[in-house]
């Protein structure tokens, strides 16, 4: 386990997550704002894990975590940071299955994947990017303290990019 809050644990992925990862990244409302196509079966989902945040542990020391309920032990999405080679930088990230969005989940997962790397890794900035019609994320990257700082396109899209330096979020942090 990588981190707890108050509902959730936050782990890495394992191969077998496959089946969740799979009914998480096959929903076309989940991906509705994201530039990823469905995934099409549990053993691509398997690959998927392999390539992209199991694969980031062991490159970069972190990556996008499992969100398990500490209640049910369920799978609820995933998150966590990873680092965007193509910005040089590192994102946090977001994604829960529809019937735990409007919980505050995803604002209490991310709030704790910020702080891991600010306290953890030492990173000295975090930044969001966000397709602007997504009105929930963009309030969850308000919420947990991002500023809007410019548009960027990346994987092919034009986005919002959203920032928090690690004297914001010390500073943020201090005034709580």
């Amino acid at each position: 386990m990588i981190l707890e809050t108050d509902r959730l644990l936050l782990r890495e992925y394992v191969q077998a997550d496959a089946e969740a990862f799979f009914r998480l990244n096959s929903d076309p409302e989940v991906l509705r704002f994201t530039a990823d196509s469905p995934l099409r079966s549990t053993e691509h989902a398997r690959q998927i894990l392999s390539s992209y945040p199991i694969a980031d542990y062991r490159r970069y020391g972190f990556g996008r975590w499992a969100c398990i309920d500490k209640r049910t032990r369920a799978h609820l999405g995933f998150a966590g940071l990873k680092y965007l080679e193509e910005l040089q930088e590192v994102e946090i990230g977001f994604r829960l299955v529809r019937a735990y969005w409007g919980f505050g989940l995803a604002t209490e997962a991310a709030k704790a994947a910020v702080a891991y790397g600010f306290e953890h890794l030492s990173l000295k900035s975090i930044i969001g990017l966000v397709i602007p019609d997504n009105i929930a994320s963009v309030r969850v990257l308000q919420k947990i303290g991002l500023k809007f700082s410019n548009q960027v396109c990346c994987r092919g899209l034009e986005l919002e990019r959203y920032t928090i330096s690690r004297q914001r979020f010390t500073k943020r942090s201090s005034d709580l």
